[in-house]
């Protein structure tokens, strides 16, 4: 499976289920050209997630949504919960571990606690 091309009308449905990594990128930013073999490179190999990619400069809004200040960031989703973010390129090794970590998360957990966040953020 290729990566697939982010945009704001189907960001929702795209991080609805499963795992799925985002990767907000530019056409200027050099790292972001070396990162993106690495992320294609997994994507062939995790045919089960979802690799998504956000041009930071065709999709402002999203890149605001998500307070995107340096590039490459990469988010990480799982069951419609962000579990993962974090700016910069990183190696093929570190990658594969991220993609193990959020397989191997305990989801009621997650859940509990992201739904906890939420409520304290709303008082």
């Amino acid at each position: 499976m290729a990566t697939l091309t982010m945009t704001r009308e189907n960001h929702d449905d795209t991080v609805a289920d499963g795992i799925v990594l985002i990767d907000f990128w530019a056409e200027w930013c050099g790292p972001c050209k070396r990162f993106a073999p690495v992320f294609e490179k997994a994507s062939e190999e995790h045919s089960d997630v979802t690799f998504a990619k956000v041009d930071t400069e065709d999709q402002r809004e999203l890149a605001a949504m998500y307070g995107v200040t340096s590039i490459p960031t990469l988010v990480i989703y799982r069951d419609g919960i962000p579990v993962f973010s974090q700016p910069g390129a990183l190696p093929g090794t570190v990658l594969e571990d991220l993609v193990g970590q959020v397989r191997a998360l305990d989801m009621a957990d997650v859940r509990a606690s992201y739904e906890k966040q939420l409520a304290d953020h709303h008082h």
